[in-house]
């Protein structure tokens, strides 16, 4: 009878689990999918033109890169990925090298006067989508390194 009970408890609370997670487990889920990562400032190398920011330009970067608004993801067809990667404009993009665990990613960003594009690269995989942010569209940030 004892052990009846322990096992349809163990159940209960599997399935109670299952059904309805807490939020702390969600939310990291939700993060290793998410298209548009949160960064870490200790964690990334940031450079633009060759040259790496500095301790207090990367943190202002990467938390105006947190707070950009997503607008819309670009399909990349087979094939394609070197035109996202290295477009045919005269924009100089800002590298961000992001090592998560054994992944490295390389983020470029491209800022242009109306919108940001971010290109997500790792390993074979390429993403890229659209950003929205005023102190990346102004070009402030070159300004200053």
């Amino acid at each position: 009878m004892t052990w009846t009970f322990a096992i349809w408890l163990a159940i209960g609370v599997i399935i109670k689990m299952a059904m309805s997670p807490p939020s702390a487990v969600v939310e990291w889920v939700l993060s290793k999918f998410a298209l548009h990562p949160k960064l870490n400032s200790k964690d990334v190398t940031i450079t633009y033109n060759g040259k790496l920011l500095e301790e207090e330009e990367k943190n202002r970067f990467t938390d105006y890169f947190n707070e950009a608004t997503f607008l819309k993801r670009k399909y990349i067809f087979p094939g394609n990925e070197k035109l996202f990667l290295y477009p045919e404009t005269n924009v100089t993009p800002v590298v961000i090298k992001v090592k998560r665990g054994k992944k490295d990613v390389n983020i470029y960003v491209y800022s242009y006067d109306d919108h940001v594009d971010v290109v997500k690269q790792s390993k074979k995989k390429v993403v890229s989508y659209s950003l929205s942010c005023d102190y990346l569209h102004t070009k402030e940030f070159i300004n200053v390194i």
